[in-house]
């Protein structure tokens, strides 16, 4: 059984497709890009969002950061609380804590949201860790924010040929899973998340739970 269960947030923990999407369309509108087709922009979910403008609207660096502060500047008051948390996952989160697992949420919206968003679902009391990116676009990749985390909950040590036995990184996108095979822990891809067909397969999910109450009982407390 494991010890340690570090949580992607978007949609891993909750749903937040809409106050993300309605964030990105609103941006790119300031830069004569309309994008009626939300379904256009679901790419969006997951990624860093610096590396998402520019890899799907060519945008510099400097634009690209440009796009994030408006975002933002819808994100912060609105789009943050189009979101809920799945079904079944605070049941989940407190028949983990009741086997004694230290629990963990790694993303790369920055922790500030990440903090914020828990707190309004009442669900950061389950956590004895949140990492999530600097708002200055540092420690935003993947592999970056599961380091963080495993280093504030006191594993780096623990022998690499050891921690899939011990960790598991948990996530709906590619993203995560890379993640934890940088660290070498048991990647779980969340199916029921924001992942393309195929995606978490190709990736080499170790074990992928299609609903919430598939994780549970993959992890041992169904």
């Amino acid at each position: 059984m494991f010890q340690y269960c570090l949580f992607d947030l978007d949609g891993t923990l909750t749903d937040s497709q809409e106050g993300i999407i309605k964030s990105v369309q609103y941006a790119l509108s300031f830069f004569g890009i309309e994008e009626p087709d939300l379904q256009k922009l679901t790419p969006f979910l997951g990624p860093p969002l610096q590396k998402s403008f520019m890899e799907f609207y060519g945008f510099s660096p400097e634009d690209a950061a440009k796009a994030i502060a408006l975002y933002r500047e819808r994100f912060a008051p609105i789009g943050i609380f189009e979101n809920s948390v799945y079904p079944g996952i605070p049941d989940l989160l407190e028949r983990l804590k009741e086997k004694g697992m230290l629990l963990a949420v790694a993303s790369s919206k920055p922790e500030c949201y990440v903090r914020q968003i828990l707190a309004h679902f009442d669900i950061e009391k389950y956590f004895d860790v949140v990492v999530g990116s600097e708002l200055d676009g540092s420690r935003s990749q993947k592999e970056e924010v599961v380091e963080e985390a495993l280093k504030r909950l006191g594993i780096l040590t623990v022998p690499v040929e050891k921690r899939k036995s011990v960790c598991v990184m948990i996530g709906d996108r590619k993203f995560d899973l890379q993640g934890a095979k940088a660290h070498f822990l048991t990647g779980v891809g969340a199916g029921y998340g924001y992942a393309s067909a195929g995606e978490l397969e190709e990736e080499g999910a170790d074990y992928i739970a299609e609903t919430v109450e598939k994780l549970a009982q993959y992890l041992g407390v169904c």
